[in-house]
């Protein structure tokens, strides 16, 4: 029967095309038939000290270790919390669901820690997880987050992508100096919630150091 196809270019190729077809039609209808009973979700746009975040998240290659993607399996459910929805991922460009399980999952990572937590972890994993073999991350409580870039990133996603910036509820740019001196709020609010004085001292004298931009990308993630 199938050889009797294979000399049968055309038809092959529609019967090849339909099955295709019902298969993908078959695997969607379960997700829209559950979509109703889906956690509705209302993603907002990353601020600039998030996006600077962001960027230090995928420089220093998170995503090699990490995924931001629960499945909608029990046994991740009862670890990370709710699955994942596309709602989420609304304003992730690029996204950054990863394919590893090296270490956890990081979507609700805000829900499980807290500041002081993320700033203990990057300079001296084993201090808070014995069995961590993530290197420690010393170098991002000295150098500094690139603001100018994540502003340029944000306004390049609000004209090309139209990402809501600067409507009500949500994050505003204005001009460079209006979105660095709102980052630097930011990190302000934030480094209230760290041990290191240092850390502490450098945001107080208007900069920010990476890791300040990092946790603050990593409580979004919620």
């Amino acid at each position: 029967m199938f050889h009797g196809l294979e000399q049968r270019a055309f038809f092959f190729t529609a019967v090849l095309v339909l099955v295709v077809s019902l298969a993908g039609v078959i695997e969607m209808i379960p997700s829209l038939a559950i979509q109703p009973s889906q956690p509705i979700v209302v993603a907002k746009p990353y601020t600039v000290l998030e996006l600077a975040g962001r960027q230090v998240y995928i420089k220093n290659g998170c995503i090699a270790c990490h995924t931001q993607k629960i499945e909608p399996i029990k046994h991740e459910t009862d670890r990370y919390g709710t699955y994942s929805v596309s709602g989420e991922y609304a304003y992730d460009r690029p996204l950054l669901w990863g394919s590893s399980r090296t270490g956890p999952d990081l979507l609700r990572v805000g829900n499980r820690r807290t500041t002081d937590w993320h700033e203990i972890h990057m300079k001296d994993p084993t201090s808070v997880v014995p069995t961590s073999v993530m290197p420690s991350y010393k170098h991002l409580f000295e150098n500094r987050a690139d603001i100018a870039t994540a502003y340029a990133d944000a306004n390049t996603q609000k004209q090309v992508f139209g990402v809501p910036y600067d409507k009500a509820d949500m994050p505003s740019l204005g001009s460079w100096y209006e979105a660095n001196a709102q980052a630097i709020k930011e990190a302000t609010l934030l480094v209230a919630d760290m041990k290191n004085p240092k850390v502490k001292e450098i945001v107080a004298d208007g900069q920010i150091p990476q890791i300040v931009a990092l946790i603050a990308y990593l409580n979004t993630r919620r």
